[in-house]
């Protein structure tokens, strides 16, 4: 499913679905949860769109293409059709349930039903043979996140045995893991059912003008005591260790999610040729580093620079530059996440900043050095990060002028 408004990352899904966001140099989130699908040899998926979803449907057809529809492989993404009523989705359940007919063509026995919009590495064979093995009639994957973070997700009480008790969305007051309690049990928006009884769920769901339609609010909670649901915990299956999972649903989360990738030893892994994150790319040249006088170096130090980069006389610190990204001459960046397509003119400062896919920051501009400045002309997060996107520089432009 990857028709989320992520509107907690505020003008970076002005004009793109959170899936369709660029993260980690030359990936789009969306690319993590299909190539986990790819890679556990899951070749049969439905992907749900809804809100701005014209560069998330590009990006899936350009560069997820190549699966073999006469061995009964695909990726067809499926945009909301108004298929029952006059309503479109109204929620994740309403979703699945407004494409029933597509599951049912199919006749599959189990269905796996997957947010599109987290980074994490998963071969998801384990939790459906887990599913199997439990004799469940749902499996929820949960992660353990910090108790104070719970509030942004979907919570869970489990017995020794991992059977699900209790499901709350994003409660106010969550509940903590026994002799924990910093810590939660949160679901990771990730689903195992028997194929008959979601549809069954469903139907039942759609029929109820009370529900919100929704997997979280509705569906799961009201399963508890009336079906076998089983929590599946994404942990090392050798040293039982919490698995990396990012939800990166909010600007600071997307930030720190992306800069944790230029450290020497990053948790998630981009290198890792035995799990490969696939994704669509464009035909460009090399980074290429440029000038060699005192002053005006190009040097990239701790730093991911894609290919089509081009740093003429400037310093790059501790940043992530994606794709086809221009950095002209006595410009210092530093601790910063730049998105494909951006040019940074000569003698600017940039720190502590995303700058948006496309922005043009003009000849000096300084950004991350004055809080106050910062917030008249951008969106500044709590922690302090400065989003920038064209949108904003657009508005300065009469100003400049």
């Amino acid at each position: 499913m990857a028709g989320g408004r992520g509107e907690r990352l505020k003008d970076l899904t002005l004009h793109r679905c959170k899936p369709a966001t660029p993260f980690g140099g030359k990936f789009r989130i969306i690319d993590f949860v299909l190539s986990n699908c790819v890679n556990s040899g899951i070749r049969q998926i439905y992907l749900m769109t809804q809100y701005k979803g014209q560069s998330l449907i590009q990006h899936v057809q350009r560069g997820w293409s190549y699966l073999r529809g006469e061995f009964g492989e695909f990726i067809d993404v499926v945009p909301a059709q108004q298929q029952v009523g006059m309503h479109w989705y109204r929620g994740t359940a309403d979703c699945v349930y407004q494409n029933l007919d597509l599951l049912r063509a199919l006749r599959p026995k189990h269905v796996l039903v997957l947010a599109g919009d987290h980074i994490y590495k998963m071969d998801y064979g384990p939790m459906i043979a887990y599913h199997v093995e439990k004799g469940a009639d749902i499996t929820v994957g949960v992660v353990e996140v910090p108790r104070e973070r719970a509030r942004e997700f979907g919570v869970l009480s489990v017995t020794d045995w991992n059977r699900v008790t209790k499901f709350t969305e994003k409660p106010h007051e969550p509940e903590t893991i026994p002799a924990r309690p910093d810590v939660t049990l949160a679901s990771m928006g990730i689903y195992v059912f028997n194929a008959r009884l979601l549809e069954k769920l469903l139907l039942a769901d759609a029929a109820d003008d009370r529900s919100a339609h929704d997997f979280g609010r509705n569906i799961i909670p009201a399963a508890i005591d009336l079906l076998h649901v089983v929590a599946y915990p994404f942990t090392d299956v050798k040293t039982r260790a919490q698995n990396y999972w990012r939800d990166v649903g909010t600007v600071d989360a997307f930030y720190d999610a992306n800069i944790e990738l230029v450290h020497v030893a990053p948790e998630l892994n981009l290198y890792d040729e035995e799990w490969p994150i696939w994704t669509y790319q464009l035909h460009q040249p090399p980074a290429k580093f440029v000038l060699d006088e005192v002053g005006r170096r190009g040097t990239a130090v701790n730093s991911m620079v894609s290919g089509g980069c081009i740093i003429s006389g400037a310093y790059v610190n501790q940043s992530l530059l994606f794709s086809n990204v221009r950095v002209e001459e006595r410009s210092s960046i530093s601790q910063a996440v730049v998105l494909p397509n951006v040019k940074i003119g000569a003698g600017c400062a940039i720190n502590h900043a995303i700058l948006d896919e496309g922005c043009e920051i003009p000849d000096g501009m300084q950004i991350g050095a004055d809080r106050a400045a910062d917030a008249e002309r951008f969106h500044v997060t709590d922690s302090g990060v400065v989003l920038v996107t064209p949108d904003m520089l657009a508005k300065l432009a009469p100003a400049r002028a």
